[in-house]
């Protein structure tokens, strides 16, 4: 092999050396923020959008039975008032 082709050769090896080493670098960044986000979701404490939608039905039907209440001691105050 003449000089030009061992040239070529270790540049052609550095060259794939430095593809496959920079796909690793994307992949290993890729995964570095995915566990970041992942931990912060944690942190953050979140609910599902399902989780979400049950507690606000419950809510919901407490706040009903709170007004049915209130209505409730109204009138019987009012009537009282009136004796």
């Amino acid at each position: 092999m003449d000089n030009s082709q061992k040239f070529l050769k270790i540049l052609s090896g550095l060259i794939e050396t430095g593809i496959l080493t920079s796909q690793d670098l994307k992949k290993d960044i890729a995964t570095s923020l995915k566990f970041k986000k992942e931990n912060l979701i944690n942190k953050l404490d979140l609910v599902t959008k399902e989780e979400f939608n049950v507690l606000k039905k419950i809510i919901d039907k407490q706040q009903k039975e709170i007004n049915n209440l209130k209505k409730a001691k109204n009138k019987k105050t009012t009537k009282a008032k009136k004796f």
